[in-house]
């Protein structure tokens, strides 16, 4: 079975803007979302403002991929904190977020994984004590979407 997954933190907001957001906290952030931008393809309108810190090495664990996530972050989490602290008491919530994301039988992108005897089982993973840690300073939710990509039998 194929596997791929990444994962992110975010700050997100109706109001505070990514480049306030980057701005506020000195760090620049990997990905960011703008309320209400237009696209021509696909037609989105995100409903918030996301600045993302963001690891999207294939070849990492989830947990490996959090503690790079994390690390980059650690040294900031005191101004982390008091920003998602301010986003939660917006007129319209803001939010932080780690978020996991993983595709399985993903046939799609498998060709751009490493052979499967050269890679590492993706399956399992934990959360240490200092992730924990910096979720609960930062008040930070955990969200995993896992996604099964096989093609339905008819």
């Amino acid at each position: 079975m194929s596997l791929t997954q990444y994962v992110y933190f975010a700050l997100s907001s109706k109001r505070t803007t990514a480049d306030e957001i980057t701005r506020l906290l000195g760090i620049k952030p990997d990905e960011t979302t703008v309320r209400a931008s237009r696209s021509t393809s696909p037609v989105t309108v995100p409903s918030c403002h996301h600045w993302k810190i963001v690891c999207r090495d294939r070849e990492l664990r989830v947990n490996e991929q959090i503690s790079r996530v994390v690390g980059r972050l650690q040294p900031h989490t005191e101004a982390i904190a008091q920003l998602a602290s301010c986003l939660t008491t917006e007129e319209a919530p803001g939010s932080a977020v780690l978020q996991v994301v993983r595709y399985f039988n993903d046939t799609d992108r498998e060709a751009e994984l490493p052979s499967p005897a050269d890679r590492a089982n993706l399956f399992g993973w934990h959360l240490d004590r200092d992730v924990l840690e910096f979720l609960t300073a930062t008040g930070a939710e955990l969200d995993v979407d896992e996604y099964d990509m096989a093609a339905e039998d008819d």
